[in-house]
């Protein structure tokens, strides 16, 4: 059996050596190897796949890592780890002390720029364009990947505009593959539909209009074609824009013919595609399933309601609405901010708004969650999954930061269920009517109850649960993190002396059960799936000072640093939030 090309490729300086006829063996290598890693160790796997022939030939035309080439969001860059030293490692991606899932400027040289949110990479390709005319560096290329998902989003655009009156030395390439995790959408997708299609004219292209030069559509899969016109566009001075079209999940059938579920598959057979199936047999649901099917069943009550999601339909579950009310659904693509001004927008007109955005992809929004939504008093409904810890995909996804940076916005209500049941109760609740907005976080993944849609019950806002009566040590905590104490306390000899407190609401606090604790008890200890800088702890600690307690606040959450990839169970443990370490925590008291 002939020896593969792939084992002689470490870097971009090895490609080189290969002649362009070798090219399109070493792409079926490079499927393969991404196939067969992903098949058994999970991960990202449509988007890498539909870029394998681009990701040679930007490596093989470009002189990188001097020429800067920056990919957007980056899930899609796993061919371009494994031919920059990362071949032998790439078994660890997205796990714990392995190579992250994404980008990362401090893993290696040619990883120019971090990335894991959408839409960055031509601003930050622009700057580095700018930075090298400063310092006389004319011949340095600068290169930003970005999909037709990403560049629909507001920063894309401005990073275009600003590009567009420059004389950087950038080339932006658009792969358009009419997907981001779920289909594109919006007017822009069905733009680049008719480019694709032969039907826009020529002298009506948005590209040009913004003084780029601009050449395509070209097959993203025809390597000569891609060889071709890299090497022209690479003597050409200025912004240039070059549009190619791929298939994501290219060479897999079954990754080609199902994109949304394949963007991660989990586990499958590496020749077959086929998904091992996991058993959901008599296991509690997922917290975003919680949330899609209670819209579904509050939504038909009140047909007020409506909900919108920034191009996570799949993720958050929101599609049950879309299914359910396609009229009263909103998939606005990848627009955090838009989506959050368009919900207080329709505030204003007296509906009541499900605005689903994980809470990672919420920070993109802060203006407008403070500008057009608290200071108005308008009484947007968020919903904030995947908060807390996350897990693979890392520092980069986190719900780390919810809890701190909406602490300190006035006019906003802030709540964490413990569980499925809460969860439901507090939609509920909120749809009825509110003076004010409010953030709901939940986590990601499973809850812990099967049994649970139950009629729903209207919670009092602000009110604290004792859960658990001891006699010294108060243990207070917030959201579903509040499951692993109770799982710690039922085993420990030491139990009696801890109370246990549930603050489904951080804010507003539950004020007068906190004066109670406070002179009951000789030591606090919260416990939350956030930072602890600025969050419910700090919040509790605040509390204290200002009502001259003299009692000692310990608290435990997310510690002020970027936790890395790994599973949850391991993140936890880094942060000392485990059942292990609390164990270890309350026996020592």
């Amino acid at each position: 059996m002939a020896e593969k090309l792939l084992q002689n490729i470490q870097n971009p300086t090895d490609l080189r050596k290969l002649s362009p006829e070798q090219l399109p063996v070493l792409a079926k290598e490079l499927r393969e190897f991404i196939i067969d890693i992903v098949s058994r160790k999970e991960g990202h796997l449509g988007a890498s796949l539909g870029v394998i022939e681009l990701t040679i030939a930007l490596h093989y035309v470009f002189n990188t890592p001097e020429d800067l080439l920056v990919w957007d969001v980056g899930h899609q860059a796993y061919g371009h780890k494994i031919l920059t030293e990362r071949r032998d490692r790439f078994h660890t991606n997205r796990q714990l002390h392995g190579i992250s899932g994404f980008p990362k400027r401090s893993e290696s040289i040619y990883d120019t720029f971090g990335v894991g949110h959408s839409s960055t990479s031509i601003s930050a390709a622009l700057g580095m364009a700018l930075a090298s005319n400063l310092k006389g560096e004319t011949e340095k290329q600068h290169i930003a990947v970005i999909g037709d998902a990403s560049i629909a989003s507001g920063m894309a655009f401005e990073g275009l505009n600003h590009a567009g009156v420059t004389d950087a030395n950038l080339l932006v390439i658009l792969n358009d593959n009419a997907i981001g995790i779920d289909p594109s959408v919006g007017a822009l997708k069905d733009y680049l539909t008719s480019v694709k299609e032969g039907k826009n004219p020529k002298d009506n292209n948005m590209m040009k209009s913004l003084n780029f030069e601009y050449s395509g559509p070209i097959d993203g899969h025809d390597l000569d074609a891609l060889l071709k016109e890299l090497n022209r566009l690479k003597h050409k001075k200025g912004p240039k824009f070059l549009h190619i079209i791929t298939t994501k999940g290219k060479g897999m059938q079954l990754a080609e013919e199902d994109q949304v579920k394949y963007h991660a598959p989990g586990k499958f057979d590496a020749i077959t595609g086929e998904i091992h199936p996991k058993s959901e047999e008599n296991l509690p649901p997922k917290f975003q399933d919680v949330f899609g099917h209670t819209l579904v069943e509050l939504a038909k009550q009140n047909e007020k309601i409506i909900g919108i999601t920034p191009a996570m339909p799949t993720g958050s579950s929101m599609k049950f609405m879309m299914e359910a009310f396609p009229e009263r659904a909103i998939d606005v693509g990848i627009a955090e901010q838009h989506a959050v001004t368009l919900a207080a927008g329709l505030a204003t007109q007296g509906m009541i708004v499900f605005c689903n955005i994980y809470s990672t992809f919420m920070q993109r929004a802060y203006d407008q969650l403070i500008h057009d939504v608290a200071l108005q008093h308008l009484p947007v409904i968020f919903c904030l999954d995947r908060a807390g810890l996350v897990g693979e995909d890392g520092a980069t996804h986190h719900g780390a930061y919810d809890l701190a940076y909406l602490n300190c916005i006035p006019e906003i209500m802030v709540c964490a269920p413990k569980d499925e049941l809460e969860l439901r109760n507090i939609m509920y609740t909120a749809q009825l009517g509110l003076e004010h907005p409010i953030a709901i976080r939940y986590p990601r993944g499973r809850g812990l109850l099967q049994n649970w849609q139950q009629p729903f019950e209207r919670m009092e806002i602000g009110k604290a649960e004792l859960l658990r009566k001891g006699t010294e040590v108060a243990v207070l905590s917030t959201g579903f993190i509040g499951n692993n104490i109770t799982e710690a306390l039922n085993t420990i000899e030491n139990s009696g002396l801890f109370s246990h407190y549930h603050f489904p609401f951080v804010k507003p606090l539950d004020t007068e059960t906190l004066k109670d604790i406070c002179e009951k008890y000789k030591e606090i200890i919260t416990i939350e799936d956030g930072t602890v800088v600025g969050g419910f702890g700090s919040q509790i600690a605040s509390f204290c000072t200002e009502n001259n307690y003299i009692i000692s606040v310990k608290k435990l959450g997310i510690p002020d640093t970027f936790i890395e990839q790994g599973t949850v169970s391991e993140q936890q443990q880094i942060c000392g939030i485990d059942v292990n370490s609390l164990k270890t925590i309350f026996t020592s008291r």
